[in-house]
């Protein structure tokens, strides 16, 4: 029996603000979508564009107010080819929200505060 990542989901309070910072900020594109016929949900699948691994961003409809992430000690983690480049942009954003130069990686930080690790590809 074999096993394949196929997408992690975060469940999001404002879904046009999230789709928009995971667009400006690393690029993540609109792979599928679906949504629930009484609009009670909506589901929408993020892409790379390379690789088969999906962000699934999921919106409920009657949640009403901000997720509570807790210790936040998990996240995702996304390699960029120009790591400098990467880092200034993110720095304009304003979405840094944890460097470790030490070990050479940077986290940002989504709208609903989910961590994303930005490492340099070796």
């Amino acid at each position: 029996m074999n096993y394949r990542f196929v997408h992690n989901n975060f469940n999001v309070f404002d879904l046009e603000k999230s789709l928009k910072f995971y667009e400006e900020a690393l690029g993540l594109k609109i792979s599928k979508s679906k949504e629930a016929e009484d609009g009670s949900y909506k589901i929408v699948y993020l892409t790379d564009g390379q690789s088969a691994h999906l962000l699934e961003l999921t919106w409920l409809r009657d949640w009403k107010h901000p997720y509570q992430l807790g210790d936040n000690e998990f996240h995702l983690a996304l390699e960029t080819d120009d790591y400098e480049k990467s880092h200034q942009k993110h720095k304009e954003m304003g979405c840094i929200c944890y460097e470790n130069p030490a070990m050479g990686i940077y986290f940002i930080s989504d709208p609903d505060d989910y961590w994303i690790e930005i490492v340099p590809k070796r």
